[in-house]
């Protein structure tokens, strides 16, 4: 019998999770780019021209990469590992020097009943969905959930 964490449903639960989560994401933020930018610019690492372009260039990534893994798209995944991986550098530096920002991660708070989140969870979040990326990795390694290419994807014969 198969494990469940080899089986296609929980391949699909992963990759549907993930994937909305970034589409989430990457909408909410550029719903409202300047309080994002806002956001990038609090931790001082850019200027705020470059955060001003990042608050349209990262959530655009994000849907990106969000529809790439719901579709199962080959790039996808690696598109995640890597923002999660930055982002989780740019929450170390938080945590380093002390931070208490919001992440940013899902849009700003607008009730005040809705605490923002702060870079120790948002980091021990990230983690979990980097762990969950690489339970997919091995789902595709172990079982032949092999990723669609994108021009394959569209044409008549796949």
């Amino acid at each position: 019998m198969k494990s469940f964490f080899t089986s296609q449903a929980a391949y699909l639960s992963l990759r549907l999770i993930i994937g909305g989560l970034f589409l989430y994401a990457g909408v909410l933020k550029l719903s409202n780019p300047y309080d994002f930018a806002m956001t990038i610019n609090l931790y001082g690492l850019v200027t705020w021209r470059m955060s001003t372009a990042l608050s349209y260039i990262i959530p655009c990534i994000e849907i990106i990469s969000g529809l790439g893994l719901i579709l199962n798209i080959r790039g996808a995944l690696i598109l995640v590992v890597a923002q999660l991986l930055g982002f989780m550098v740019v929450l170390l530096y938080a945590l380093h020097l002390g931070l208490d920002a919001d992440c940013g991660c899902f849009g700003t708070p607008r009730a005040t009943d809705n605490d923002p989140v702060g870079p120790l969870e948002a980091f021990i979040r990230d983690g979990a969905m980097l762990s969950a990326c690489a339970i997919m990795y091995w789902q595709r390694t172990v079982e032949t959930n092999i990723p669609r290419l994108l021009l394959r994807s569209f044409s008549k014969s796949a």
